[in-house]
């Protein structure tokens, strides 16, 4: 596919069909369309039906791109482990003609198939999981790979995972290239997604942002120039400068809620980009180079997105926000949140990206969440997209805490916030807030009571690596947590003390897998309470990120520091709060001698026995399949250490 091609326009579905929720009794999916369209599904050896009222709500957010989440309950239970052929079909009120995927969507189906199909797992058996997907990244897309996997087994259904699961950082809203903002504004233009109006900015309303001067690599001089503002301006919205892991750059953040739809739009289906035009804005000469730079990697990203939204199609992915989906640093600290939320114009930017994810990732996660003020707030902007509609719903969202939620699946899975419900540090407001508060904790222990087994999504490790916490922690004490994207769950002595009791609560379960991303690395710890005759058994399985990677020689060097600072017989262990905890690292299969961490884009894939305990566990790359192995010759490197890792 030739980056920004010019092709016929005429498609009317644009995005999807992605596949968010499935079970014998109900199937959800996502798209958007182009027009006003009417569906019905039609499934094996059944009559097509017809999806009117909630099975299919139709969300206007542009006069011509309307959001549709279908939600049906099916009539017959499908049987579970077994492949279901799909068929989408749509019509508008102006035909009476419906149209099959074999004629919309045929490019969605794998070698020898007519239609889509999706297997139904009776039990949690196989996920596949990863976060931290940034268009213009060099690193090769992990989901590309991860569709190319799953077109060598796709005909097998007991080999098909029952979940794909990507745990943050499905956009980055905070980092955007400058190739990507143009895309997003022609598609804004080509769909007549919404404007807006800016308070407290240094423009009035989007038309003006778009043509403004400060519109390219210049966002962060959006705020008002005045002294007050100075914190929020460097809190939110300028690139902080991060010696110890990364320089970030915030110079293209998305304002307004149509960037951040569009941006949706272009990451997951190769349709919108379809005609869009060459052109480019004025831009320095330096600035120049790195538009072309961009524009490159993102060409090899577009030509990507057929297999990416070919495997959204096939398998029901479940996704939860972390802070790029917002912005960087989102809710890091009290004193952040003071700053952000204090000011119309940064609330109304994060909003917006909220609003962004509820349409276009929460919806489809839990439905039900959602019914009630939460739709009727959404569906009232839509009718009438003014300024208070917008702000009446971003208010709502802002309070909302029901983002978290759980499959009853065997094991369960449990999908964590821990981005919205945060133990702030009351004594001082620059430090970290702990990852859940108390009242959340509470919630997620009751939810594993009675469980033999459990598999819990948390965006960030709940096990690190010690050395890089013990870093973020240096630069806390010096007040500077945001340097360092300080959010760990030892970072905060409640949070961090709760969560360890839970695991040590007799009526929780015996075996758990914790999921995580967001650190751009991956790695596998098997962990046990000393003592306690092995029981619980945790594994942290960490998969990091689908299409970005930590600086390779800087990871290195903190990977073999860690392991000799934090070696078994190390005191510094005793200074941590894991001391109760054994942890034995799996190292990659294809890891050097010390060497603990993989350092390459993908998407993580585990496979579970009946007890629920990860039998095997890779990291799957352009490349092919990284396994993690336990090294049975090897010392536990966090003997002493609950904390340590």
């Amino acid at each position: 596919m030739t980056f920004f091609s010019r092709h016929d326009m005429s498609s009317t579905i644009i995005a999807g069909p992605i596949l968010r929720r499935a079970s014998c009794e109900r199937l959800v999916f996502w798209l958007a369309s182009r027009r006003p369209v009417q569906f019905r599904l039609l499934l094996p050896d059944g009559a097509p039906q017809e999806l009117t009222g909630e099975r299919q709500q139709q969300l206007q957010v542009g006069d011509r791109c309307f959001i549709q989440l279908l939600d049906v309950e099916l009539e017959t239970p499908l049987p579970a482990d077994t492949l279901v052929a799909y068929d989408l079909q749509w019509r508008t009120s102006e035909q009476d003609e419906w149209h099959g995927m074999a004629d919309w969507a045929s490019e969605l189906c794998y070698p020898g198939e007519r239609l889509p199909q999706l297997v139904i797992r009776s039990r949690l058996e196989e996920v596949l999981h990863g976060s931290c997907r940034k268009p213009h990244h060099v690193a090769p897309d992990g989901l590309v790979a991860a569709d190319t996997w799953l077109r060598q087994c796709h005909a097998q259904p007991l080999s098909r995972p029952a979940v794909l699961m990507l745990s943050g950082d499905q956009i980055y809203a905070d980092d955007v290239a400058g190739p990507m903002l143009t895309a997003i504004h022609q598609l804004i233009a080509e769909l007549g997604l919404y404007p807006e109006t800016l308070e407290g900015a240094l423009v009035a309303d989007s038309a003006e942002l778009f043509t403004s001067p400060l519109n390219y690599y210049r966002r962060s001089e959006l705020l008002p120039s005045i002294k007050g503002n100075q914190t929020l301006q460097q809190r939110f919205f300028e690139g902080a400068r991060k010696p110890i892991f990364t320089t970030s750059s915030a110079d293209n953040h998305l304002i307004t809620l149509a960037e951040v739809l569009a941006m949706y739009l272009l990451v997951w289906s190769p349709e919108p980009w379809r005609g869009l035009s060459d052109a480019q804005p004025e831009l320095s000469p330096e600035r120049q180079q790195q538009y072309q730079t961009e524009r490159q990697r993102l060409a090899a990203f577009v030509e990507g997105l057929p297999a990416v939204r070919r495997l959204l199609a096939h398998l029901p992915t479940l996704m939860i926000f972390d802070d790029h989906d917002v912005t960087d640093d989102w809710n890091l600290t009290a004193a952040w949140e003071e700053s952000a939320y204090g000011h119309p114009f940064s609330r109304r930017v994060i909003g917006n990206a909220l609003v962004g994810y509820l349409i276009c990732q929460g919806w489809g996660n839990d439905p039900d969440a959602f019914r009630g003020d939460s739709m009727a707030l959404l569906d009232a902007w839509s009718e009438r997209p003014t300024s208070e509609s917008q702000d009446r719903l971003i208010d709502h969202l802002l309070k909302f805490d029901r983002w978290h939620y759980h499959l009853p699946t065997s094991p369960k899975l449990l999908v964590l916030d821990t981005r919205t419900r945060r133990w702030r540090a009351e004594s001082n407001l620059s430090h970290p807030s702990g990852l859940m508060d108390w009242e959340a904790l509470t919630e997620l222990q009751g939810e594993l009571l009675n469980h033999e087994a459990v598999v819990i999504v948390s965006p960030t490790p709940v096990f690190g690596v010690k050395l890089i916490e013990v870093i973020q922690k240096i630069f806390t004490w010096f007040g500077k947590p945001l340097l360092v994207d300080a959010e760990n769950w030892m970072a905060h002595k409640g949070t961090a003390n709760v969560i360890l009791n839970i695991f040590r609560h007799a009526r929780t379960p015996a075996n758990y897998v914790i999921l995580s991303g967001d650190v751009h690395y991956s790695f596998m710890y098997d962990i046990k309470l000393r003592h306690r005759g092995g029981e619980p058994h945790i594994w942290q399985i960490t998969s990091s990120g689908i299409k970005n990677e930590f600086p390779s020689r800087l990871l290195d060097v903190l990977d073999r520091l860690n392991r000799w600072l934090y070696s078994p017989r190390s005191p510094l262990n005793w200074f941590t709060r894991r001391r109760r905890l054994e942890i034995t690292p799996h190292p990659p299969v294809s890891a050097s001698k010390g060497e603990r961490l993989l350092n390459r884009s993908g998407v993580g894939y585990v496979r579970f026995n009946d007890a629920g305990e990860p039998v095997c566990v890779q990291q799957i790359t352009a490349e092919g399949a990284v396994d993690f192995v336990a090294d049975k010759a090897a010392e536990p490197e966090a003997s002493l250490s609950r904390e340590e890792r």
